[in-house]
């Protein structure tokens, strides 16, 4: 009896509980900024100290040394900013990617606004390369035809510095393809090749579509900040230059 009596006291609750369920008609929400008016807490800053003291002893450790600043504004088509990147990216993630897949990378490509501050002559620290890529973003490395190729041509002749390695593009007063080689040699109708990027461009990224829809794609897993820290590190000095990697004849 009572456990009749039980039984049919939860599903009398049950329906119930369906019957008056509330629906959500608003939201009220206000913003609260973050100032320095805001007092920090004693407490808060006490426990937080010895992670603060470790974090900013490794992001201030020496790497390597700049004789000289070096911007990505330094040149109308190639810096040597961009070009130390992409030569990094190049020379670091080709090993991963070869041994992965047994092929080696042809070219890499980034882009210029994902550079987000100068390099600054003296102690270069892992500071000055979460200061260069505070973001994110990892190298894939994406299998484009030829026509794709191609496309990305049409795209970099426009004149911006984006970072190149691999490739040598030359334009003329009109912007023009003079020139437009990987690995020394023009494309080959019918070849694909393997093009080092980041995951932002290759998800269409700055109207990079010619990397959205890749025969095959690798991700490498590899940060371009923890390549920037890798490349610095086996630095003495960070001496890159402009070339001839992009030029308007």
């Amino acid at each position: 009896m009572l456990r009749n009596f039980i039984l049919l006291f939860l599903a009398l609750h049950v329906f119930s509980c369906k019957d008056s369920q509330a629906t959500l008609t608003h939201i009220d929400g206000k913003q609260i900024p973050i100032t320095d008016s805001i007092k920090s807490d004693p407490a808060i800053v006490e426990y937080v100290a010895p992670f603060k003291a470790r974090i900013d002893a490794e992001m201030s450790a020496v790497l390597a040394y700049a004789p000289q600043s070096l911007s990505k504004n330094d040149g109308p088509f190639n810096t040597a900013l961009g070009n130390m990147m992409a030569d990094a990216v190049l020379e670091l993630s080709n090993p991963v990617f070869e041994k992965r897949t047994g092929n080696t990378i042809d070219a890499v490509l980034l882009n210029h606004g994902g550079i987000r501050s100068t390099l600054n002559a003296g102690d270069v620290t892992m500071r000055t390369a979460f200061d260069l890529m505070p973001f994110e973003n990892s190298v894939v490395v994406v299998e484009l035809t030829s026509d794709k190729v191609n496309e990305m041509f049409e795209y970099l002749k426009s004149g911006k510095a984006h970072p190149i390695a691999g490739m040598q593009i030359s334009i003329d007063d009109d912007n023009n393809l003079v020139k437009a080689t990987i690995n020394g040699e023009p494309v080959k109708d019918g070849q694909t090749y393997f093009i080092a990027t980041n995951d932002y461009l290759q998800q269409g990224g700055d109207g990079m579509t010619f990397f959205s829809d890749p025969v095959s794609m690798e991700v490498l897993d590899y940060k371009i900040r923890s390549i920037l820290v890798d490349y610095f590190k086996t630095q003495d000095t960070i001496a890159p230059v402009r070339d001839n990697r992009f030029t308007k004849e």
